[in-house]
């Protein structure tokens, strides 16, 4: 799938087929993250891989605004350096970058929780206390047939200017 088509169509997917997902696409998904780019190319980000049915429960309890989680054949805590000027915009792209390529690879996912609400996390998955939780990305092969591009959107003109704000775009 090119880069356009995978934008244009992924959807949060909340339910997860009981499948477990090929290392060599979670491997992907991953690589994915470390090759976006970052400013001044910090790299103020750590991403750590979830497959163990108990923890991906216990990430489903601890995420209340995900807690199909605990569903997914695999999930992607994404932290990022406290320090960090820009961790948090670097890190948000490295999310986009891994759902995209989920999404191309026919696994979908969704952005659980938002920086800041994950503090148990550290205990259960040995993070330092000079990193952040930004998101948890649950991901798997989606339980139903996603309607691909079928997006409720504004329209670009209500969105987008053309050289000053309220400037048609088109």
């Amino acid at each position: 799938m090119d880069v356009y088509e995978a934008i244009r169509t992924v959807l949060a997917v909340r339910q997860f087929q009981d499948k477990p997902v090929p290392a060599e696409i979670i491997g992907k998904i991953v690589e994915s993250a470390r090759l976006t780019s970052s400013s001044r190319n910090g790299q103020p980000w750590h991403f750590i891989v979830v497959e163990n049915r108990a923890t991906l429960r216990k990430l489903g309890e601890i995420a209340t605004t995900g807690p199909y989680t605990a569903d997914a054949a695999f999930a992607v805590v994404v932290a990022y350096e406290k320090a960090s000027e820009f961790g948090v915009s670097d890190a948000s792209m490295a999310v986009h970058s891994m759902m995209l390529t989920g999404w191309g690879e026919g696994v979908g996912s969704n952005w659980v929780g938002f920086a800041n609400r994950f503090a148990a996390l550290h205990d259960l998955l040995g993070l330092p206390e000079t990193y952040d939780v930004l998101a948890i990305l649950p991901f798997g092969y989606p339980v139903k047939e996603i309607g691909k591009g079928k997006k409720r959107r504004k329209e670009l003109g209500e969105v987008a200017s053309r050289e000053r704000f309220g400037q048609p775009f088109a």
